[in-house]
């Protein structure tokens, strides 16, 4: 198969929020802030070009659906719907895409599923692709918590609901994408993360959403102040980082501003660190 990252509309976020608890005085060397406090974040996708022609795309990015006012709050700078355009850029058409992968349903993974705003009523922009969630996200994102219910996006949910083309991954990662894709389930960011995992020539590659969302957060004690259950992530982090390196993965990285694709390793002292690598095979 062949891969391919995806730069969707990006976004601007507050730094403490994305940081957690981590002080001002280490994350800003890591991610300078603008004057707003806010810091870069990539919206990126995978697209993958199996052998047998399918065209498999690993989550859709914020897209371009959010109202001017929303667009201002969230910090998405861009016109238009970038994704769409960068895969239009290779070739690639709605249509032609077979299935999305999505690690889960808040706005920054799965709002590029949406027409752009202004666009007519909202529509689901790949008209022929299944859509794959895990079902309990999927559960959670039918009734979020008042702590995260403003990421979710109501009228998405409605239109997977009703578009006949929703495939909800049960808890054993069963799935028709088998043995292409394994998926791994994690808690700590939002019940029912699903991490989606590619063989690609005999080595990992980790697609890590919000688990891991850019190289400082491998740091295993980092954490962003949108986890749920932080000290939970940590210990997931922490297995999923450890396997990684024994089984020579890479990760793929979503919200990374410069680095899409990075190998992991692990030193003397027992930290983890990434490095950026390309997509090829290693």
């Amino acid at each position: 198969m062949r891969l391919w990252a995806v730069e969707g509309n990006r976004q601007r976020l507050d730094g403490g929020a994305m940081y957690g608890n981590a002080p001002r005085a280490v994350w800003e060397r890591w991610s300078p802030p603008d004057a707003q406090n806010r810091i870069e974040l990539a919206c990126r996708a995978l697209l993958v070009r199996t052998d047998d022609g399918r065209h498999l795309l690993f989550e859709a990015g914020i897209g371009a659906f959010f109202e001017p006012k929303l667009r201002e709050r969230f910090g998405v700078t861009e016109e238009g719907h970038k994704l769409l355009e960068g895969l239009a850029a290779l070739g690639v058409a709605p249509d032609d895409i077979d299935a999305v992968v999505l690690s889960h349903l808040h706005f920054d993974h799965a709002g590029g599923l949406l027409s752009a705003y202004g666009d007519g009523p909202p529509r689901l922009v790949f008209p022929r692709a299944r859509v794959y969630v895990g079902a309990a996200h999927w559960e959670r994102a039918q009734a979020p918590h008042a702590r995260d219910r403003a990421s979710f996006v109501p009228v998405l949910n409605d239109l997977l609901a009703r578009s006949g083309r929703l495939v909800l991954v049960p808890a054993d990662g069963a799935s028709d994408l088998a043995p292409r894709v394994r998926f791994h389930f994690s808690d700590g960011h939002t019940p029912g993360l699903m991490l989606a995992e590619l063989d690609v020539d005999g080595a990992p590659l980790l697609f890590a959403a919000d688990l891991i969302p850019g190289v400082p957060w491998v740091h295993v004690p980092i954490t962003m102040g949108y986890d749920r259950f932080p000290e939970r992530l940590v210990d997931e982090k922490q297995a999923l980082l450890t396997d990684l390196v024994a089984r020579r993965g890479r990760l793929f990285l979503t919200h990374d501003p410069q680095v899409a694709c990075a190998a992991v390793q692990r030193g003397v002292d027992g930290r983890f660190a990434a490095h950026a690598t390309s997509l090829e095979p290693v």
